[in-house]
């Protein structure tokens, strides 16, 4: 019986492969309120970047444990929400936050797309003005003011 391949094979070493060198930690990935503030300015750049309409920032923090940001968008038709859902969702996976849920691609009358720490709407005008999701959300709205 012939010998197989083994001739000329160096034998496996007993000490560990070497290690690949890792990447200094950024402040920002330590830094949770910065991870956020960098997520949402990357949500906001996309959104400018695919021509968003009326493009509104919530500031949640210390208000609600639901999110820390809601950013609110409008796109004009059905077509435009949808490439504008897309568009972020790829941005959000090539940024490390793939996991994002989703809700409303199919009719893209209104997306939502939750990251965690930030909620994005996208809708059409007409869904938009109908939800007005601003005055829920937003401080100044007359149900939120102290009565003199």
């Amino acid at each position: 019986m012939a010998q197989r391949g083994n001739k000329g094979a160096t034998p496996l070493s007993p000490d560990p492969a070497p290690r690949a060198q890792e990447a200094p930690v950024s402040a920002a990935s330590t830094d949770p309120e910065a991870t956020i503030t960098a997520l949402g300015d990357m949500i906001l750049q996309r959104l400018d970047d695919d021509k968003a309409q009326d493009v509104v920032f919530i500031d949640l923090k210390g208000k609600s444990a639901v999110a820390d940001a809601l950013i609110v968008a409008s796109g004009r038709s059905h077509r435009h929400v949808g490439a504008m859902a897309d568009h972020l969702l790829r941005a959000l996976k090539e940024h490390g936050h793939g996991k994002a849920r989703v809700e409303g691609l199919p009719h893209c009358d209104w997306v939502l797309i939750d990251t965690g720490d930030v909620i994005v709407h996208l809708f059409r005008p007409e869904v938009r003005q109908f939800y007005n999701i601003e005055k829920i959300w937003s401080v100044d709205a007359p149900h939120r003011t102290q009565a003199s």
